[in-house]
């Protein structure tokens, strides 16, 4: 059994091998997978930063009891074959995305460039550039979605590299090893498998050499303070002095990124945050959902790596005014992550912008749990007919770029946005999960008879 999950999880081999060492699990252990409402559109995986493959983030997902889970990972699709491939293996919906950084300093519709530029958006590490997410990429579309981010992989590569530069300044300073960019980095990464590196990626190689130095315990901690001026507080106090933690390294780098990682930053230029304007008519071209990606104003982060700050809860008006400008088409959030308050407040303007509402929970740590409850609540049970409406839209799309939700020649189309996510949100009844691709003909031929 070990071997089947540490196969499954093992970054090395490939995704048919993954995929098939997940069919002998699910042979085994089909009691174990159970089914609750709950689901989930933004998993990371190893194709950015995260300790799963999206095989095993489709098996935690389904070991959570999720009805559907989505990988969403930064600047790159590389995940996505495989994510749908492993949900359908074990009777989940499934459904794909990208997260990716955008410039609202150039080329936006409206007249707001220097309104944005002074401001920080929902990206704690820059003003003026804002995460978003584009959702339900059709496999059609994934060819072109990797040529689409090649470009900016590559802008981000060389950043990182400079990066890596400032903190091996720092860490020789201060007596540690340096990191050796080529082996402590990409090595670490999935970037030669068409993956993303992040910032985490960094303070994780950062966070190796410092292990390295102090071994796991209270001398790490104390050192943390003599060495690099790092106080951890006590509550990551107490993690990081226990040797036996199983989270260690994400408890670690959570740090860094918080306290290390500003001392060696360098801002993106736009060659790698591109325009939203330019992200958003590519996603378009691709009959994809691109999706502005609510923060608000936050305390403390579930990973610990953001301080409590205000983003962009000062200036909605005018944020999703110029968001309505831009085209999206959706608004996502992690009710988790928000106050009821923040909740109302971003649904009122999904109603009033005509978006479409998707969320998740941002699973990049191993201490992170799959589940999101909250989408339960009577204020947030629409968002299960959102993800089962992407879910579904994401496999028509990909055999008939016409039935894609939003598609202008989608038969279904004079119809509000509301009525299309309930019918298909409804036509989740005949996907056969475990089949999604074969089942999607009779789904279209049903819906062109009014069957839903």
């Amino acid at each position: 059994m070990n071997d089947l999950t540490t196969a499954i999880n093992n970054p090395l081999l490939g995704s048919k091998e993954r995929i098939a060492a997940l069919k002998e699990w699910k042979n085994i252990n089909s009691a174990e997978i159970r089914k609750t409402p709950e689901i989930n559109n933004h998993i990371h995986t190893i194709f950015s930063f995260s300790p799963y493959t999206p095989a095993m983030a489709a098996l935690k997902a389904a070991q959570a009891g999720l009805a559907a889970a989505g990988s969403v990972d930064h600047d790159s699709e590389a995940a996505s074959c495989e994510m749908i491939a492993a949900c359908a293996v074990l009777g989940i919906g499934g459904c794909s995305g990208i997260e990716l950084r955008v410039d609202f300093t150039q080329g936006v519709v409206g007249d707001n460039s220097d309104f944005f530029a002074k401001r920080k958006i929902n990206n704690p590490d820059s003003s003026g550039i804002a995460y978003i997410t584009i959702q339900g990429i059709p496999s059609t579309g994934l060819e072109k979605t990797a040529a689409f981010l090649k470009p900016i992989r590559e802008a981000r590569l060389e950043r990182s590299r400079k990066m890596i530069k400032n903190c091996n300044r720092i860490l020789l300073d201060t007596g540690f090893q340096t990191i050796n960019f080529e082996s402590g980095v990409i090595q670490l990464s999935q970037y030669k498998q068409g993956g993303e590196i992040t910032e985490r990626h960094l303070m994780a190689a950062a966070a190796e050499k410092i292990i390295e130095r102090y071994g796991r315990g209270t001398e790490l901690v104390e050192g943390l303070k003599k060495h690099l001026d790092i106080d951890t507080g006590v509550k990551i106090a107490k993690l990081l002095s226990d040797p036996a933690n199983s989270h260690y390294l994400y408890d670690l780098l959570g740090v860094l990124k918080t306290e290390l990682l500003p001392r060696c930053f360098i801002q993106p230029d736009n060659k790698e945050c591109i325009s939203a304007k330019s992200a958003v008519d590519f996603a378009l071209s691709i009959n994809a959902i691109p999706a502005y990606s609510y923060l608000g104003d936050v305390a403390e982060s579930p990973t610990g790596d953001k301080k409590a700050e205000k983003f962009e809860d000062d200036f909605l008006p005018e944020l999703f005014s110029e968001v309505k400008n831009l085209g999206f088409l959706a608004v996502a959030y992690m009710p988790p992550r928000n106050t009821a308050a923040q909740i109302e407040t971003i649904q009122r303007y999904a109603t009033e912008g005509n978006f479409m509402e998707i969320s998740g929970v941002d699973i990049n740590s191993s201490r992170q749990s799959f589940n999101c409850p909250e989408v339960l609540s009577p204020g947030c049970k629409h968002l299960l007919d959102t993800t089962w409406a992407l879910v579904v839209h994401e496999r028509l799309a990909s055999i008939d770029n016409n039935w894609g939700l939003f598609s202008k020649n989608n038969p279904l189309h004079s119809l509000s946005l509301q009525k299309r996510v309930i019918i298909y949100a409804g036509a989740r009844k005949t996907l056969d999960l475990f089949h999604p691709e074969e089942s999607a003909p009779d789904i279209i031929e049903n819906l062109r008879k009014g069957n839903f």
